[in-house]
């Protein structure tokens, strides 16, 4: 493996560490307000790179990988409901920001 797939690799495992353990207060739509990707958009990703290297990898693998452990105990545990403020803000990010 190149030094540079070693140290993306291991920027990657990092960011999951401050988001899932360090940062878990951080919700997803806030993710998506700031920077306009969450944890369910990089399990995503992770999927997509898995396919395109001709493996097969389900919605719920990805997120757990993702979210070290099933999206519904991360949910239960940390998710809440979203408040007509973030909601409001994610709607004018969008405008600024369109998804692709």
């Amino acid at each position: 493996m190149n030094d540079n797939v070693e140290l993306e690799a291991a920027a990657f495992r990092r960011l999951l560490q401050h988001l899932n353990v360090e940062r878990s207060d951080v919700q997803n739509i806030d993710l998506m307000i700031l920077a306009g990707f969450c944890r369910n958009c990089l399990a995503d990703w992770y999927r997509e790179a898995a396919a395109e290297r001709g493996m097969t990898l389900d919605k719920d693998a990805a997120r757990e990988r993702i979210y070290g452990e099933p999206y519904a105990n991360w949910k239960a545990k940390y998710g809440r409901e979203a408040t007509q403020e973030q909601l409001f803000a994610l709607a004018l990010a969008e405008t600024k920001h369109p998804r692709e």
